[in-house]
């Protein structure tokens, strides 16, 4: 009786751990890195509530919360980096990419705002205010 009781607590835990192990094998192969090539380009910024969908955002006249942002190939942020550094209250100086998501990053090279994959060519980022941040992307380089 006492032979059964730790065999299946030894059993137990190495099914546990096993799970574990491979559970951290099968994440990071899905969490591939991005080149840097693969994301350069123009992509559009879209600053909105969560309360606003897709269709009501498009119906509405606010040039002020889109805008085109350029991911250059060296990792620098092109056209539309300040529109975006507005909208962190930050200037938006360069990007990464990141296993799951892109960052932006400050004056300092520190990252100031993270863009979470969705789906291919569409991320997003929730500020502080709860003002959500789409990054859609428009155009292949």
């Amino acid at each position: 009786m006492i032979h059964n009781a730790f065999t299946y607590k030894a059993t137990a835990w190495l099914l546990a751990t096993l799970m574990m192990f491979l559970g951290e094998v099968a994440m990071a192969r899905s969490l591939k890195l991005a080149d840097p090539s693969e994301l350069a380009g123009k992509w559009q910024a879209t600053l909105n509530t969560a309360q606003d969908s897709p269709e009501s955002q498009a119906l509405q006249d606010k040039p002020s919360n889109v805008c085109s942002i350029e991911l250059k190939l060296n990792q620098t942020l092109g056209e539309g980096a300040d529109c975006l550094g507005a909208w962190l209250n930050e200037s938006a100086i360069g990007w990464f990419p990141e296993p799951d998501g892109i960052a932006v990053t400050g004056k300092e090279g520190s990252r100031i705002v993270f863009f979470s994959r969705q789906r291919e060519g569409l991320y997003k980022s929730t500020l502080k205010s709860g003002l959500i941040i789409t990054l859609e992307r428009t155009a292949h380089k």
